[in-house]
Order: structure tokens, then C-alpha cells, then sequence
């Protein structure tokens, strides 16, 4: 893959010429490096601490994800199915209805969901795309759920627009460290990210934003992306941790699994250097076992996607997670 321009982040506390923050950074890179490499019983008990400082400690927070537009993005995103340029089998679809996001946003509400986010394959909504979301948007937020949304890059007068029609929350992860990006994407720069985002906020809008960890990346490149969300002024109320699914035909297929124990490495850290902030497990809870999901939830996540699937892979079902929350003793925040 071609390596794309990376820009300094604006958003951020600027690097210097060697890739670290300054010491005026909330979290320099090498704080957050360093809690990485924590004994694990220590990060996982200061992560506790930080966590039941900020939420109650066995609450978590239910959201739900449809995919509103399936396939076709232009973009080169080495992790997505949903990629032209990629053989996966996805097929490209049309924008749904709103009978049909209606139908789905109801039945996410009686599942115990209190946030419904609507997913597009898009690089970029053309305006006419965004007067159909805010149609969508309208009818989620009649049910009495929160709305939120990920469309890709945003102008300031589309977010103002979706807005306006009541959108409480937009998506658009940062994926991966600067230095790491890349690697997994050509098709896009990470300020044009960055900008989106700055837009989503100047709007009032909350910002969800997270990223992929698995992908290939070192410990040191996990610790630069918290890093790059943690500095954000403000950082992200909404942080999803996802974990890479490998989807055969795209360029990530065949990596080695990051381990586990990694994983909830990445979320107490998450938790520690963002404690205000909803970090949610995300992508790759279906291939987790219990015990590694209640891991997470002891690292700090309260925040989960449920339901049969998210945008185009699997997701553990509805009554698995009811079983694993009674075990756990877990109730929906």
C-alpha cells in the first residue's frame, strides 16, 4: 500500500520532529506507553479505581448499530469489508427506509438499547444524503432513544444539519496512531479525520471516536492512538476500542491475533487517561470469550454494541449478553 501524507493533528498537542508529545500534553505518549506496561493486576485495579471514581460499577450502557447503506466505499481502508477495492463479498446497497430503521429502532429499544447509531458506507454524504439521515434521525429520536451516526467526513454545514434534526452523537474513529495510519489507509489523510470531528463539536454535537486495535500496529503505536484521543480538547465522550475481525479478501486477513490480554490492556488504559468518557467494547466481542469480556468490563468498558451484527460482521446475540450480564451481575446503565 502506498503510504499516505500524514498530517499533524490540530485538534491535539503537537509532536515535535521525533513523533513525541510535549510535557504541556494532558497524556504524553510516553505516560500512556507507560501504563501499558504496568503490571497487569496494577493497571487493572488503577483502571477500577478511575472507573468507579466516574460511573456506577456495574452499569453498562446498551447501544445498538444498523447499517443504513452497505458496501460500495470508495475508500481503501485495509480492515473493511465493505471496500471497493476489495473482493469480500459484500454487496452494495441502497440507503434504507425509514419504515425500516423505525422497525429496527423499536425493536433495539424493547432489547434494553437507550443509543441507536446508523452506519453508512460512505466516504462522504452528498447533501441529498444528508437530508434523507436527518429523515432517519427524526424518526429514532420519536422513539425516545438517543441518535448517533457515522456517514464519513463531514463538511460544517452538513453537521449543522444533522444537528438541527436532532442527532445526538457522531462516529468517525481515528482508526490507529498518525505514524501507523498510513499503513491502513491511502484514501484520506488523518486531519481530514481530525476535521471532521472539529466540525462534529463546533456544531454541538458529541463526539464518539475511538479506533482498531490488531491491525498490525506495535504497543507503542495503541499507546499513540489513546494518546491522539485523550489530548483532544475535549476528548471523546464516546470512545469505541474495537477489535480487528479479519475479513478474508481483505489486506489484514491472515495477521496474527493480537492477544487477548492486550486487548484489555488497551481498554484500561482508555479508561484511565479518558475517565469521563463511555468506552465501549466494540467489534470483535463475538470472537472474546466471557471470560476476556468480563476483563474488560473489570478494565473499565461500560459500553457494549449488541445484537446480532454490526454493519457487516457478527456480534454476539441478544440473550448471550443477558446471560453473560447475570452472571457478571451487570444491569443496563
Amino acid at each position: 500500500m502506498t503510504q499516505a501524507t500524514v498530517v499533524q493533528p490540530v485538534h491535539v498537542v503537537r509532536r515535535d520532529a521525533a513523533g513525541a508529545a510535549p510535557s504541556a500534553a494532558r497524556w504524553p505518549i510516553d505516560a500512556v506507553e507507560a501504563l501499558f506496561e504496568l503490571p497487569f493486576n496494577d493497571l487493572l485495579f488503577r483502571a477500577q479505581e478511575v472507573h468507579r471514581e466516574h460511573f456506577p460499577a456495574n452499569q453498562v450502557q446498551l447501544s445498538t448499530l444498523l447499517s443504513i447503506k452497505t458496501g460500495g466505499c470508495p475508500e481503501d481502508c485495509a480492515y473493511c469489508p465493505q471496500s471497493v477495492h476489495y473482493d469480500t463479498g459484500v454487496e452494495a446497497g441502497k440507503l434504507l427506509d425509514v419504515e425500516a430503521v423505525k422497525a429496527a429502532a423499536q425493536a433495539a429499544k424493547e432489547q434494553g438499547a437507550t443509543r441507536f447509531c446508523m452506519g453508512a458506507a460512505w466516504r462522504a454524504p452528498k447533501d441529498r444524503d444528508i437530508e434523507k439521515v436527518a429523515e432517519l434521525v427524526r424518526s429514532v429520536k420519536d422513539l425516545g432513544l438517543e441518535a448517533c451516526c457515522t456517514l464519513g467526513m463531514l463538511t460544517e454545514e452538513q453537521a449543522r444539519r444533522l444537528k438541527d434534526a436532532g442527532l445526538d452523537y457522531y462516529n468517525h474513529n481515528l482508526d490507529t496512531a498518525p505514524e501507523a495510519y498510513g499503513r491502513i489507509i491511502t484514501t484520506r489523510d488523518y486531519q481530514d479525520r481530525l476535521d471532521t470531528l472539529e466540525h462534529v463539536l463546533a456544531a454541538g454535537m458529541h463526539v464518539c471516536s475511538g479506533g482498531i486495535v490488531g491491525m498490525g500496529e506495535s504497543r507503542r503505536e495503541r499507546a499513540g492512538l489513546i494518546a491522539q484521543l485523550a489530548n483532544m480538547d475535549p476528548y471523546p465522550e464516546s470512545v469505541p476500542i474495537n477489535h480487528l475481525v479479519q475479513v478474508e479478501g481483505t489486506p489484514l486477513h491472515g495477521l496474527e491475533p493480537l492477544d487477548p490480554l492486550e486487548f484489555v490492556r488497551t481498554i484500561a488504559v482508555a479508561r484511565i487517561t479518558m475517565p469521563k468518557a463511555r468506552v465501549r467494547l466494540s467489534a470483535g466481542r463475538q470472537q472474546m470469550s466471557e471470560a476476556v469480556q468480563a476483563l474488560c468490563f473489570l478494565a473499565g468498558a461500560n459500553s457494549i454494541f449488541y445484537g446480532d451484527k454490526l454493519l457487516t460482521t457478527g456480534n454476539p446475540d441478544w440473550e448471550r449478553d443477558q446471560q453473560l450480564f447475570a452472571k457478571l451481575g451487570l444491569s443496563a446503565a
